[in-house]
């Protein structure tokens, strides 16, 4: 069965369908042949769910929350010793209105540390040797908290390890082996930033919002929410702003551009955005998954059909997310 093969559409989705993910960890194949086809039609559908079972432990959240709570509080002095701009591709600390993701608007009023791949050791001068080719460049620490780096990685690994298990349920929504993206993952191209979003309790203007609404880069995004603030929103077919309120036990996945690509736009790439419209601060932590930064993104062959013909040229992964970051960051 070919993917391109379109589902009914149910795009006015009111709200966020929600998956159990013990199946991914099932070493029966039909079991996660099962639990593929029901992110399929979630995919075709709305391209967000929550996901439960996740296998994160809260005890790796707690603390990841605590060190960046901590890291948030520090002046801003302090915070642009790091600032992105002057550490190699993008990573690195990003003030409040660094950057303007929709256009139109007057910026996104939200800060954030952004870190990709690096061994989880001790010793914060042992990286494996880089494979990022375009976006090259180590991960910056800050210096505090002291406990922030290993945190941060704590948690990186461990959502690194429910990224791959995805990857495989993603192909096998694809018609494809199981396999499939093994081979063009390898060097994981994830990219991890905390997020911090001040309060906008009063704010009446729309051209100041935590992010604008946008879709994601990469192929797909893991979101943990902190618990009873709600800023999350995704757009539906009928442009009706849907909430998603964080619930307890669970992450957010949503599809990115290069997904969409890939699957010539088979699964899809949903409009989102967040305002922290509560009298108190908010945090999140994004996790966007991509291939290897080597990788050729044209579409799928199971996604293609006299019916859906390829509608995308082939870019690397690599300079497609680098082209992104510069456009988001008006960079030169």
């Amino acid at each position: 069965m070919s993917c391109s093969r379109k589902a009914p559409d149910a795009s006015a989705f009111e709200s966020i369908p929600i998956i159990d993910l013990e199946g991914a960890f099932n070493q029966d194949e039909a079991v996660r042949r099962a639990l593929a086809q029901q992110i399929r039609m979630v995919y075709m559908n709305v391209g967000f769910f929550y996901v439960k079972n996740h296998g994160i432990s809260q005890d790796c959240l707690d603390q990841v929350l605590k060190v960046n709570k901590e890291y948030y509080l520090l002046s801003a002095d302090e915070k642009m010793k790091l600032h992105h701009k002057t550490v190699p591709n993008f990573k690195g600390y990003s003030r409040p209105m660094d950057a303007n993701i929709q256009p139109g608007n007057r910026g996104d009023l939200h800060e954030g540390f952004r870190i990709g791949w690096e061994e989880k050791s001790e010793d914060p001068r042992i990286q494996s040797a880089s494979r990022d080719g375009v976006m090259a460049g180590a991960n910056v620490w800050p210096d505090q908290p002291a406990n922030f780096r290993l945190a941060c990685l704590d948690y990186y690994h461990a959502t690194l390890t429910v990224g791959k298990k995805l990857f495989g349920l993603f192909a096998m929504a694809l018609d494809l082996p199981e396999t499939y993206f093994d081979d063009k993952t390898m060097y994981s191209a994830a990219n991890m930033r905390t997020l911090h979003y001040p309060p906008q309790p009063d704010a009446l203007d729309d051209k100041v919002l935590g992010i604008g609404a946008h879709t994601d880069f990469t192929c797909f995004t893991i979101l943990w929410q902190q618990a009873g603030i709600q800023a999350l929103q995704v757009l539906n077919s009928h442009q009706q702003w849907i909430d998603v309120p964080p619930l307890p036990g669970t992450l957010v996945i949503n599809l990115g551009d290069q997904f969409a690509r890939w699957t010539n736009d088979v699964f899809k790439s949903t409009v989102h955005r967040a305002c922290n419209r509560n009298a108190v601060d908010r945090y999140s932590i994004a996790m966007f998954f991509g291939t290897d930064y080597e990788v050729n993104i044209e579409p799928i062959y199971t996604c293609v059909s006299s019916e859906n013909p390829a509608k995308y040229p082939a870019i690397t992964a690599g300079e497609y997310v680098r082209q992104r970051l510069k456009a988001m960051y008006n960079s030169s």
